[in-house]
């Protein structure tokens, strides 16, 4: 009997052997990158800002979450550069939001409760504790570097494997990272109301990959992952698009993937106002 059982183990003991011996996911190395200068990404970053369509019009899968909700839905944008984007929410393929974001105010229609909310782009700020301009608002749809201004000086931060540009210097950009982590331990602000801006640029130096943006001021930060994208009409767009957003009171996930993507196309406001609507008394976060 004991020699039974012993004869059991070692055939269990070669099963387990073999099956450790199966093929294992091996682990890519990372491509050791071209060298480039400084002055060569920097320009890199400003051709990809500037190449930008006339319009938009795009339909995304979205899918929100936070501490306390997750929701999935349908957004169809129509989208005229330094004008408007209208946008139009949708669930099980009925409209049940709206709303119209121009250069300085946003309408939202809550099409569900029948009423309207207006506000200044200062309603970013409410909803997601970040400043938005409608400008960052196009960068961000269009997949451009979010904040990017020819002003600013800019920083390579030397990496064999990536290409960097931040807006501060490498150990500047350490040290805020840290003091950033400080300051959300013990939940203390800086005074600095600047945003420290991080952009990661494709291989081919012709899009982003990936954006960080750090506030020393609130210790928030907003991470951006391209993950991939389309060539439409010669513009590289967004096709799938990861966004985390943390706040000291709140962690935003937002997940885009984008379909029936078109350029160039005459694009008109399709947001109206029914007169029957009253004014919105949403609860603000």
């Amino acid at each position: 009997m004991l020699h039974q059982f012993i004869k059991s183990l070692i055939a269990v003991g070669i099963i387990l052997e073999v099956a450790s011996c199966a093929p294992r996911e091996i682990a890519v190395k990372p491509i050791r990158l071209e060298k480039k200068k400084e002055k060569e990404l920097i320009a890199a970053l400003d051709s990809i800002h500037a190449i930008r369509p006339s319009t938009l019009f795009t339909k995304v899968k979205s899918a929100y979450s936070d501490t306390s909700k997750s929701v999935t839905f349908k957004t169809t944008i129509r989208l005229v550069k330094d004008s408007f984007a209208d946008v139009i929410i949708s669930k099980m393929n009925l409209p049940v939001a709206a709303a119209l974001i121009t250069t300085d105010s946003i309408s939202i229609a809550n099409k569900l409760q029948k009423c309207v909310l207006q506000k200044d782009l200062s309603y970013f700020k409410e909803i997601f504790q970040v400043d938005f301009s409608y400008q960052n608002l196009e960068e961000l749809l269009l997949g451009l570097p979010l904040g990017f201004d020819t002003t600013q000086k800019y920083f390579q931060i030397n990496d064999p494997f990536q290409y960097i540009i931040s807006s501060v210097k490498k150990k500047e950009l350490r040290r805020e990272l840290r003091n950033r982590n400080e300051r959300m331990r013990n939940n203390r602000r800086n005074d600095d109301n600047n945003f420290v801006f991080v952009y990661q640029l494709a291989a081919d130096l012709k899009s982003i990959k990936r954006m960080s943006l750090n506030s020393p001021s609130d210790t928030t930060s907003i991470e951006i992952d391209y993950l991939s994208r389309d060539s439409i009409d010669n513009y590289l767009l967004p096709n799938e698009v990861n966004i985390v957003i943390k706040t000291p009171r709140n962690r935003i996930v937002i997940d885009l993937d984008y379909g029936s993507t078109t350029v160039n196309e005459p694009q008109e406001i399709l947001f109206t106002i029914p007169e029957e609507y009253e004014t919105c008394g949403f609860k603000e976060n």
